[in-house]
């Protein structure tokens, strides 16, 4: 290449030597010309190291680049598992961005839920997440007399209260609702009920039964489709059961609000203040 380019700039020469000395140039024309065709050949000559100056850095880079790869995979890391790797990472944390997206949601979805029941703390009821499942805990002493499944009167009005709080939201009169009767761990001595289970299985029967109940016939008038009830005798204990005060918490009944699947997660992390 550089004796072609050297055989053409000598043609060129020779041929403005022609054309210069036959159109009658004088000699500082000549002179000029011979000094730009000089720096030309400079700058060619320039060009061509800074060009063979490149291709060595690049040989250099390439080398390491090749030498790096050999160390790392010496001390066994592969850089084409590496870039998996990190692909990986990419993904999970997309996949992390999305579940918290879906986990704020759900989150204000439990706030909403937990301010509409928040109003039946007005009439002296506990609402609270226990087991992953919010509930409204009903005293069972205020509903029922000693061994008996029959609601006092007070107790009736309560529960006629929480219906009309359920049933005036469009959200909560659609929710399914589980009734759950709890008793303390004094057995019974026979009677109607046999034991505990059917005491507290019969209590939430009652409680059940008034809620679901038209309005007309007294009753609370909600949806008996989205309710059901549940009797768990003395096995989910809320307190001690040695003492009169923890007895008298543990028979209780609860409305337990069932979750949606889409609220399927942790409900209990949700309620750090």
């Amino acid at each position: 290449m550089r004796r072609h380019s050297l055989a053409i700039t000598t043609t060129a020469l020779f041929m403005a030597v022609s054309i210069f000395s036959g159109c009658g140039y004088s000699q500082e024309e000549w002179d000029q010309k011979v000094r730009e065709n000089e720096q030309l050949r400079n700058q060619l000559a320039a060009q061509r190291q800074a060009n063979k100056k490149c291709e060595s850095d690049y040989a250099d880079a390439l080398a390491e680049v090749e030498d790096l790869k050999k160390k790392l995979k010496e001390r066994g890391v592969n850089i084409d598992s590496l870039s998996a790797d990190l692909a990986q990472q990419r993904k999970a944390l997309e996949e992390y961005k999305r579940r918290a997206e879906q986990l704020d949601a759900i989150r204000k979805r439990f706030e909403l839920l937990r301010s509409k029941l928040q109003k039946l703390t007005q009439l002296g009821l506990k609402v609270e997440v226990r087991d992953n499942r919010m509930l409204i805990q009903l005293p069972g002493d205020v509903l029922f007399d000693s061994g008996k499944d029959i609601l006092k009167k007070d107790g009736e009005d309560i529960l006629r209260q929480v219906a009309t709080v359920i049933r005036d939201d469009a959200d909560l009169k659609q929710r399914e609702f589980q009734v759950a009767g709890h008793t303390d761990a004094k057995p019974l001595a026979g009677g109607q009920f046999r034991d505990n289970w059917g005491l507290s299985a019969m209590r939430a029967r009652s409680v059940l039964k008034l809620l679901t109940d038209p309005t007309e016939k007294g009753g609370g008038g909600l949806d008996p489709k989205n309710w059901s009830a549940a009797g768990y005798a003395d096995t989910a204990p809320v307190a001690t059961n040695d003492t009169d005060e923890g007895r008298q918490k543990n028979r209780r009944v609860e409305l337990v609000v069932e979750p949606n699947v889409e609220e399927m997660l942790n409900l209990n992390s949700l309620t750090t203040p």
